[in-house]
């Protein structure tokens, strides 16, 4: 009793908000985090890979015209990188390519952990997506009755829609904002910080299209947030005020994308 367990199987994102602090609930799992995995189950099972791609990485798209020169690479038992000389079967497309949340995984997917997919295959192949893509989750435990919660004190949650253009710091700093605007009491206050969070992600629409007040693209992709007290938990919020077991936790989703 009282603790709170987050298990996540994407890219979707945790994090509770304490004051003007955070703490991290999830993992992103993208290709690049999980790319020893990746390369150690292509490396037990070469067939998974057909003659498309190969599980080493090299730090840069190998050409034709390295064949025969030494370039850095590694496999999924290396951390650093080694020297490897080039020979023709390294101008297969590498198993993890790119950087950050432009890498992919056989060229295809952005993630790595998910629950279907079943039948995706890499496009114009018979390679099968899902022998790498594991529903396995990560979960993550918070003793909710070991710390001291105020109203606004919270747990957000949200799509990558919200995270590719929010950082951690940024999401807090919103919340904070927001929550703090509130008389005491208020419960609106959690809708409301999920509002200004997916309008924070999504931009205002211009001549150049949708722009953040930073003046960089805004999300393009479905924004879903969940803005969860966690302070009636511990009674600090007065019965009258309190929300129903079925609605404390507020959602918001873009209805751009419904």
């Amino acid at each position: 009793m009282g603790k709170l367990y987050i298990s996540n199987a994407g890219d979707s994102r945790a994090i509770i908000v304490k004051g003007k602090d955070y703490i991290a609930m999830s993992t992103d799992f993208t290709p690049v985090l999980e790319r020893r995995r990746l390369q150690h189950i292509a490396e037990l099972h070469p067939q998974l890979l057909s003659d498309e791609f190969t599980h080493l990485e090299f730090q840069k798209r190998v050409q034709r015209k390295d064949i025969g020169k030494k370039l850095l690479y590694r496999d999924g038992n290396m951390v650093g990188w080694a020297y490897k000389e080039i020979t023709e079967n390294d101008l297969k497309f590498p198993l993890v390519y790119g950087e950050g949340k432009r890498a992919r995984m056989l060229a295809t997917i952005g993630v790595t952990r998910g629950f279907g997919d079943h039948e995706l295959k890499v496009h114009g192949t018979d390679i099968f997506i899902k022998p790498f893509l594991t529903p396995a989750p990560e979960v993550k435990i918070y003793n909710i009755f070991e710390y001291d919660h105020s109203e606004n004190d919270v747990l957000v949650m949200g799509s990558d829609g919200l995270w590719d253009i929010l950082s951690s710091e940024a999401v807090t700093e919103i919340c904070h904002e927001v929550l703090e605007s509130f008389p005491p009491g208020d419960y609106k206050r959690y809708a409301s910080a999920a509002q200004e969070l997916a309008m924070a992600a999504r931009g205002v629409l211009k001549d150049n299209g949708w722009r953040t007040k930073e003046g960089k693209s805004g999300s393009g992709d479905d924004i879903t947030v969940w803005v969860i007290p966690l302070c009636h938990h511990t009674g600090l919020l007065s019965p009258q005020n309190s929300l129903t077991e079925s609605n404390q936790a507020v959602p918001y989703i873009d209805s751009e994308d419904m």
